[in-house]
């Protein structure tokens, strides 16, 4: 298919913008210049103390800023970094290195074991990952681990299946510090009106996914701050099944990306479900261009006939900042692209912090903006038509809420292009 770009008449530059309070504590209060419409929340300023499943929602949105339809948010005030401590930096250097680590390790370690029978620089290499590998797992388990478990209310980190619990977990918590996570929503998602409006389950769905989309790790938001459900994430099936890594997942309650797994949390738990829509092939899409960024969605249907068949609204999310965080070398064949999507596992190299390999992600603001939702009535046997217009308006969604925020991140010069 021909890629498309939609332009909105909401694309405006050079707004002179207002917002009620950036950045601080101050209560929220409705704009002296027109009704708030959009609300913004800095979760990476949260007070820890108030960062804890049993404080109410309440609490929480009390520290939103809102802003006015017509002015939207000032410009650049969505892509501030704010200064964290040493420790929690730290901690994320050396968490996410380790995690990014731990997803290559069994295959990485499997092929140089093999190799080394036969190359020599190939036992070096897989000592220097034995080394690198254990140094990255003894600094989280034995010096930050027991750092972030001094709180009696915080014991133990995890609970077995307790996924509300588990997804305050201190590694994503130190996420939206490290990334200076915002989020942005409209007024139709906003207590108590999206509860008046809407008593089902919610499908969010995030672009782009780059390299990692870290915009999601704000776990307790998607399950706590627009309804009460539980958000359980969707994640490749193969990432379920690696060592370490697929404890936590399954302990923040990730199920696998497939129809019959989403389709049973929406109707039978009734719970929210996360989808980071383009998926593997969405890092194939991080180029860092300058003049647009690219959303690969124009077959990503199957997410609408779920939504048809539950009869559950789709919210669309861009995370502003996801293709920044990374460099991706794409190789220019495409080979492996095609052996990604055929393993439904990304083999693509990339660059973070410091040009460091497989390493964390340059520190750079993370803006989540939520959009308005496209509600799906319920079609027990949706036809292709049907499919099809519900799409287009999920597409129609996804421009609108980049083209109504992208000035207040700094980016007013980009489009959004769907491919």
């Amino acid at each position: 298919r021909n890629s498309i770009c939609i332009h909105n008449s909401i694309e405006a530059s050079g707004r002179s913008n207002r917002v009620m309070g950036d950045n601080d504590n101050k209560h929220s209060k409705k704009s002296n210049e027109g009704e708030a419409y959009y609300y913004k929340l800095n979760v990476g300023e949260i007070p820890d103390e108030l960062y804890r499943d049993s404080v109410p929602v309440e609490e929480w949105l009390k520290r939103t800023t809102t802003a006015t339809k017509d002015e939207g948010f000032p410009l650049n005030s969505l892509n501030k970094l704010s200064p964290i401590p040493w420790d929690v930096e730290l901690e994320r250097i050396v968490g996410i290195s380790l995690y990014m680590m731990g997803n290559v390790f069994p295959f990485l370690v499997t092929i140089l074991l093999v190799l080394s029978f036969f190359v020599v620089a190939a036992k070096y290499a897989l000592y220097f990952v034995l080394f690198y590998s254990t140094s990255l797992y003894v600094l989280e388990q034995y010096y930050f681990r027991p750092k972030w478990n001094t709180d009696p209310e915080n014991k133990p980190l995890m609970k077995e299946h307790n996924y509300r619990y588990n997804q305050y977990f201190f590694t994503e918590r130190n996420i939206t510090k490290y990334l200076s996570m915002n989020f942005v929503w409209p007024k139709s998602l906003m207590r108590p009106k999206m509860q008046e409006t809407t008593t089902t389950p919610l499908i969010y769905c995030v672009v782009p996914h780059g390299v990692a989309p870290y915009g999601i790790t704000a776990y307790p938001l998607w399950s706590k701050v627009w309804n009460d459900r539980l958000c359980r994430w969707t994640c490749a099936p193969i990432l379920l099944k690696i060592p370490v890594v697929s404890y936590y997942l399954q302990q923040m309650g990730y199920v696998p990306a497939k129809s019959k797994y989403i389709i049973d949390v929406l109707t039978k738990k009734e719970e929210n479900v996360g989808v980071v829509l383009d998926g593997i092939a969405g890092m194939f899409q991080s180029t860092n261009s300058g003049e647009e960024e690219v959303a690969y969605l124009q077959k990503r249907k199957g997410i609408v006939k779920i939504a048809l068949k539950a009869g559950v609204p789709i919210v669309p999310v861009y995370g502003f900042g996801h293709t920044s965080m990374y460099t991706v070398l794409v190789d220019p064949l495409g080979i492996l692209k095609w052996i990604s999507l055929s393993l439904q596992a990304s083999l693509t190299p990339f660059f973070g912090r410091w040009g460091w390999f497989l390493g964390p992600p340059r520190r750079v603001p993370i803006t989540v903006c939520l959009g308005e939702p496209v509600n799906c009535p319920k079609t027990p046997d949706p036809t292709q038509e049907q499919i099809n217009d519900y799409h287009d308006k999920l597409l129609q969604s996804f421009q609108e809420v980049f083209d109504t925020h992208k000035h207040a991140y700094g980016w007013g010069h980009k489009k959004l292009k769907i491919v």
